[in-house]
């Protein structure tokens, strides 16, 4: 497969970091250039809290800004494009993206069909690239005036749809850690970088002194506004309508007889008189931090890591043993909460010295009784899967339940010890496993 890009992308990212930003901040950098809403920043009704968890998205009923939402959507799309093929081009080895010369279409439904799995991307695509992204997909409805919890639920929507079971998987099967980890720890991510960009904003888009160096924090906390905020800037007014575009794919035929299947990009932007955006003609001053009194945001993700103890059925023929564990989830409120679970450890088979590589991870739910104490019991139930020596063929399907307490001693940090029982249907093997962690809520924790 061959990609073909064009060059107005590579033009915006210069615009958005090059002169036009540098020049104005030594002119007197101006936050009234950024055309971003805080939902802070809203006159909401007072009952606008009274169900946390209600999606906001698709009606906008608070005044948010769902015309931004849309054309930064747009542009999204064609960017991640952009990004698909610069992942295509890495070593295989180092993206573990299938580079066979099948059919795109036949072997994205293979890949969905397959899916989801877990994947073995290198560490720093699965744990840093997917929450920098996921905290890309993020800002954008955070900067359209949406709540946390929005813009939560549209970098999932978007990570989920869009990119791993859309432009991702013409070329993996679908990851079950990306599914949790880029919009979770994205959410974490996005966050910051949306009040970092404002504290910026704040010191005149200077960084160390320098505007240089501030434009390229800007770019990176977030490329998508960066670069539409870069061409507006250099043009004076707001001339980006939307961003643009098309994906083809084409089949060409090749000198020596084979058909090769080109995929086409064309990146475009609708240029006109350009206005004052709605959001910012309803914009008031930028603040340093945004402070809301939202019972929901991201100090409901929580991570954990601890100590398992893995009692294995006979079937398995392994050495039963310690193991470490570690979760990510979302504690939505004091009575009920979901994590991804993993465990791994090398183990030795019993009858022989063989060196066996044991995985287990699961998606589970807890529900907690006595929440309104630091001492709560719950109990677990949840799906997930077996597998040995990281070979997807010796994967088993698993069901789970247990019990658990977790104690919860400061806003932040809670220890649990716990109990699961893990049932294989098609190899009816019964395991249990007892585990103690620490968990971790991020920002201000449990509220």
């Amino acid at each position: 497969m061959r990609c073909h890009y064009d060059k107005s992308l590579l033009f915006a990212a210069m615009l958005a970091v090059g002169p036009g930003l540098a020049e104005e901040s030594e002119q007197g950098f101006s936050s009234e250039h950024y055309s971003n809403s805080s939902w802070e920043d809203l006159v909401k009704p007072d009952d606008v809290y009274d169900s946390p968890f209600t999606v906001s998205l698709f009606s906008a009923p608070n005044g948010e800004d769902k015309d931004r939402l849309w054309s930064q959507t747009k542009s999204v799309a064609w960017y991640g494009v952009g990004v698909a093929g610069f992942i295509a081009l890495l070593p295989e080895d180092i993206s573990n993206w299938d580079k066979s010369d099948d059919r795109l279409l036949e072997k994205w439904w293979d890949n969905v069909s397959d899916g989801p799995v877990w994947d073995r991307d290198a560490w720093y695509i699965n744990y840093i690239g997917h929450p920098y992204f996921g905290g890309v997909y993020y800002q954008v409805a955070r900067k359209s005036g949406y709540r946390q919890w929005d813009a939560f639920v549209y970098s999932f929507l978007m990570s989920t749809f869009y990119w791993e079971y859309g432009l991702e998987a013409f070329a993996e099967v679908p990851a079950i850690q990306d599914l949790v980890v880029t919009p979770a720890l994205g959410w974490v991510y996005g966050e910051w970088a949306f009040n970092k960009e404002r504290e910026i904003i704040q010191r005149g888009g200077k960084v160390w002194g320098s505007s240089a160096v501030g434009d390229v924090a800007l770019f990176a906390l977030d490329p998508v506004d960066s670069i539409g905020r870069g061409i507006n800037n250099l043009m004076g007014r707001d001339v980006i309508k939307a961003g643009t575009g098309y994906v083809g794919l084409q089949d060409v035929k090749l000198p020596n007889g084979e058909v090769d299947t080109q995929f086409k990009v064309n990146l475009n932007y609708t240029i006109g008189e350009g206005e004052t955006s709605p959001a910012v003609k309803r914009r008031r001053d930028y603040s340093a931090t945004s402070v809301s009194n939202d019972p929901v945001d991201f100090g409901i993700v929580g991570i954990s890591i601890g100590g398992r103890y893995l009692d294995l059925d006979d079937a398995w023929n392994l050495e039963n043993s310690w193991a470490p564990t570690m979760s990510l989830g979302v504690y939505f409120t004091p009575q009920f909460s979901s994590r991804l679970n993993y465990t791994r450890v090398d183990t030795e088979e019993v009858d022989s010295d063989n060196d066996v590589k044991y995985e287990n991870y699961s998606f589970d739910i807890q529900y907690y009784f006595n929440s309104e104490d630091v001492l709560r019991p719950y109990v677990n139930l949840g799906i997930g899967e077996t597998q040995l020596d990281q070979k997807r063929s010796s994967k088993v399907f698993q069901v789970n339940g247990g019990l658990g307490l977790h104690y919860q001693f400061d806003e932040n940090w809670a220890v649990l010890v716990d109990w699961y029982h893990y049932y294989s249907t098609s190899r009816s093997t019964n395991d249990d496993q007892f585990s103690g962690q620490l968990v971790y809520r991020f920002g201000l924790g449990e509220r």
